[in-house]
Parts: structure tokens; C-alpha cells; sequence
């Protein structure tokens, strides 16, 4: 029994979702599996290739929906879920299974599928519960203030940093049976993990230095674009350590496959933001929550990208403006 897992790729939360699925499938649906992890990524165009749902049972996990009649589990917790009306739609009427799950209020996929799990088929998550723990923190950006975000003490903040910034394909699918199995102190000093870690702190230092020199600060909103350096993965919550002051974000930043539009929210801001930012960046193809988002472009299309940005933050400044009295 093969059982493929999809999971979105390069996030904590996707390779904790990945695993926790793997655990509870195993322990309360038929443990006699090969379980196999693929990951997904946002980009400009199609999302799915029919040819990969080639598992007995296929599943998605934290990532947006597909149609397709060879899925068979799937748990999504993002505002921007559905690709198409049609999709919702065809959420909805496919509800004989019961094995197919959403509720954009959780604030991790790991938690929903914990609760769920233990809810319709009667799972223990107290195993998980580390995970669960820290996925809501990582995900929900539950950080008592943006230092603690961007100290990167704790093994799972570590864990996060190198799934974000991993180029090797092979590497989160060896995590996933960890995250799930061992303790996090654990996993992050396992031989194939503990020595990425240097390089990437440091890394993560230079990675300050570029955003402080980059960011533009102005009616409540940052703008910076590091398309130039290797930084899609930074840690999103720097431009808030260096810009208290601020309540939105958006930044550019180009891997080797797309040009992405990363819009979020200060967890930390002076003011709440009012913006439900899913909503902005799904008039250009993107989606998320409401207090984060972001969009993929054709690695070609940096102008496009660039112009997308541009009108969020005018739109995000102008709101900044008007919530705040000025004219």
C-alpha cells in the first residue's frame, strides 16, 4: 500500500502536517504503508500535475485544493483555499468520504489535522503535542515580541529556518518521519540536519544587514525588494524587528522558479491591521490568511511582480492613511 503525501513545500507547518498525517494515518487507518512525500509550491500557472497523484491513496495537506478524483484526504487551514468557485463547490459536494477537511480558523494545518484526527477517528495527539505546540506559534506568529521571532533559539524556529531555505528536494521528505516520531531538541541535531545550521544563522545575520539597508518605511508600510540576493527564505519577521513602527509589509524576493510578493502584517503593530490581506493578494492569482499572503510570478515576469507590489503597497499605505485620520 503506497499512500502519497502532498504537503506545501519549504514550511514548517507543510512538513509538520506531512508528518502528522503520516502518524495518524498509520495508527488508526492501516499501518501496512510506504508512505511518500512530495512537496508543493505556489508558482504562476498550474499547481497540480495529475501524473504525480499516482499513490493507492493520495493526500494534500495544508496547501490549496485540488479536484481531482485520485485525492482522497485532504486539510487546509488558508482563507484562499479554493483555486476557483468551481473547486469550493466541488468541496462541497464531496463530502460522502469525510476525508476531506477545512477551517481557515485554525491557526496551523498540524493542529487542525491533530483535532480532527483525534475528533472523527479517535487519534491520541498527546505524542504530538510538541509539534502541535510550536506549529501554532510558527504559523499564527504567536512570538511574545519580534526579538524572540528573530533570535532563532528554540529547535523548532531552527527547524524552520532550515526548511525555508533548503534547495535539496530530498531533504524535507528525510525530515518528515522525524517531526513527528522525536522531539524537536532532537531532530535538529540529527547528522543529515545539525549542519546546516551554522551557515544559515549566519546567512540569516547578512540577511538583516540587506533588509535594514532596503527597507522603505512610510505611512505604516514597508517596502523592500531583494530580488537581487538570494532571500526568498529570510525570516519574514525581521522587517518588524527593524520597523516597530510599522503594520504591513511587502517585499519581493526571486528563487530560481518564480518572483514572489510576500504581503504580511507586525503581529506587533501600534495599530491592528484592518487590511484582509488573502483577499488583496488573490486579485493576482495569490492567496493566504488574512494577516499574511503572497503571490508567485514567472521567475520572467519581475516587472509584473514589481508593478503588483508597487499598487499593494499604495493601496496598503492609502488604508494606513485613512485608518489613521490623515488625509
Amino acid at each position: 500500500m503506497r499512500v502519497k503525501v502532498f504537503y506545501h513545500d519549504r514550511c514548517f507547518d507543510g512538513a509538520s502536517s506531512a508528518a502528522l498525517f503520516s502518524r495518524f494515518y498509520a495508527e488508526r487507518i492501516r499501518n501496512d504503508v510506504e508512505f511518500v512525500y512530495s512537496g508543493l509550491l505556489h508558482r504562476a500557472g498550474s499547481l497540480f500535475n495529475e501524473d504525480d497523484f499516482d499513490g493507492d491513496e493520495n493526500a494534500i495537506v495544508d496547501f490549496k485544493y485540488s479536484s481531482s478524483p485520485n485525492i482522497t484526504w485532504w486539510f487546509d487551514h488558508h482563507e484562499s483555499a479554493f483555486l476557483t468557485p468551481e473547486d469550493a463547490a466541488h468541496f462541497e459536494q464531496d463530502q460522502s468520504s469525510s476525508r476531506k477537511f477545512y477551517d481557515p480558523a485554525f491557526r496551523s494545518c498540524t493542529s487542525f489535522i491533530a483535532t480532527i484526527a483525534e475528533q472523527r477517528f479517535g487519534f491520541n495527539p498527546a505524542p504530538v503535542a510538541e509539534l502541535v505546540h510550536w506549529t501554532d506559534i510558527i504559523d499564527g506568529a504567536l512570538y511574545p515580541d519580534a526579538k524572540t521571532a528573530v533570535e532563532m533559539k528554540e529547535p523548532a524556529m531552527q527547524l524552520t529556518m532550515v526548511i525555508e531555505s533548503t534547495q535539496d528536494h530530498e531533504f524535507i521528505p528525510r525530515l518528515i518521519p522525524l517531526l513527528a516520531a522525536r522531539p524537536l531538541a532532537e531532530v535538529v541535531t540529527a547528522p543529515f540536519v545539525a549542519p546546516l545550521l551554522a551557515p544559515l544563522l549566519d546567512r540569516h545575520g547578512k540577511s538583516m544587514d540587506v533588509l535594514r539597508d532596503r527597507i522603505e518605511s512610510r505611512d505604516g508600510t514597508l517596502f523592500f525588494d531583494v530580488t537581487d540576493h538570494e532571500l526568498e527564505g529570510y525570516n519574514k519577521f525581521v522587517p518588524y524587528y527593524l520597523h516597530p513602527e510599522s503594520v504591513y509589509s511587502i517585499g519581493l524576493s526571486k528563487s530560481s522558479f518564480r518572483v514572489k510578493v510576500s504581503v504580511g502584517s507586525n503581529p506587533w503593530a501600534p495599530s491592528p491591521p484592518v487590511v484582509n490581506l488573502a483577499k488583496v493578494c488573490e486579485r493576482y492569482g495569490g492567496g493566504g490568511h488574512a494577516r499574511v499572503g503572497a503571490i508567485s510570478f514567472d521567475v520572467t515576469q519581475h516587472a509584473a511582480a514589481r508593478r503588483a507590489a508597487q499598487e499593494i503597497v499604495e493601496e496598503l499605505r492609502a488604508s494606513f492613511r485613512g485608518a489613521d485620520g490623515r488625509s
